[in-house]
């Protein structure tokens, strides 16, 4: 456990809720400079409907236009089979599924029930037999649903076997509006890394509710090693009420470093980057690092002393 890989979503999960359209090549400036940081992995794009997310309508050339970096993992969501084909047709290394664990957040965000999702996946799966390509399953409201509240641990549980059923490879288990506490998430963490010892499983928390890095460290503990954070704490589902942005990347890989956690990262270039976040998309945002430096940073003493 001295080891972790970091996912980063902001081009993907950050930027498909600004307000604004950030220009293609500013995209790809930004996942080049995210690609010299020492992540393990970058959600570069959605090959979704641009009628459903006009933000990433520009998924084919954003993934044509990157540099890519030997060690780095580019991968992109697929809503369905015509995505994957596309997703596949650009050179994607791994491919990003999503589902809801709770009906009625399913039916808002996919229009469709989870069985409707899990028969969808099989036939996608099937499709890139063959591609090389990685298979991920992200499954969201998996602590909590914003229209039914809890859901239960059992049927994630459920669903998480019917996924890797159809042959879906690795699973990320989302807190889709940061509802989680780290006990519920230790406990459901400690129950999957049992079942599918294999499996890789990836936890992608929101801080809605202040708790997305005690959530992950929880996650950590129960034996997690990758992690789903978004550059800045951008982020935000857009068919989820109240949802605000994911675990800041910055501040996730401080906590692990500070901790003595090799996260692979150089934490002083990904602030860096980061820096450059609020003239890209016109605001502020919500990381606390960059804001008031890493917890080695020391200051001048006052002159009156």
């Amino acid at each position: 456990m001295s080891r972790i890989y970091i996912n980063e979503v902001a081009p993907r999960d950050g930027l498909q809720i600004e307000a604004a359209f950030v220009p293609t090549p500013d995209k790809i400036a930004l996942i080049d400079r995210l690609s010299a940081t020492g992540l393990a992995k970058i959600e570069a794009t959605s090959f979704t409907s641009p009628k459903a997310i006009p933000n990433l309508r520009d998924a084919a050339e954003v993934m044509r236009g990157i540099q890519r970096q030997p060690g780095v993992i580019y991968t992109a969501l697929v809503p369905n089979l015509k995505g994957c084909q596309r997703a596949l047709e650009c050179g994607v290394e791994e491919i990003n599924l999503v589902m809801s664990a709770s009906d009625s957040h399913s039916l808002a965000n996919l229009r469709m029930t989870p069985d409707q999702s899990l028969a969808q996946f099989a036939e996608i799966v099937a499709y890139a037999q063959g591609s090389g390509v990685f298979i991920n399953a992200s499954l969201s409201t998996t602590f909590g649903c914003p229209f039914e509240g809890h859901v239960d641990e059992q049927r994630v549980v459920s669903l998480i076997e019917r996924l890797l059923e159809t042959g879906v490879q690795g699973i990320t288990l989302c807190d889709t509006t940061g509802v989680a506490n780290p006990a519920q998430v230790k406990r459901l963490c400690l129950n999957v890394v049992a079942r599918w010892p294999g499996v890789p499983f990836t936890l992608h928390f929101h801080d809605t509710r202040g708790m997305g890095l005690a959530n992950a460290l929880a996650a950590w503990e129960a034996g997690i090693m990758h992690f789903d954070a978004s550059l800045g704490g951008l982020g935000g589902c857009p068919y989820a009420p109240g949802a605000t942005g994911n675990v800041c990347s910055e501040d996730l890989v401080h906590m692990f470093e500070q901790m003595g956690v090799d996260t692979g990262v150089d934490l002083d270039a990904l602030m860096t980057v980061s820096e450059t976040l609020p003239e890209l998309v016109g605001h502020e945002t919500p990381g606390h690092v960059v804001k008031a430096g890493k917890a080695d940073r020391r200051y001048p003493m006052p002159a009156r002393v």
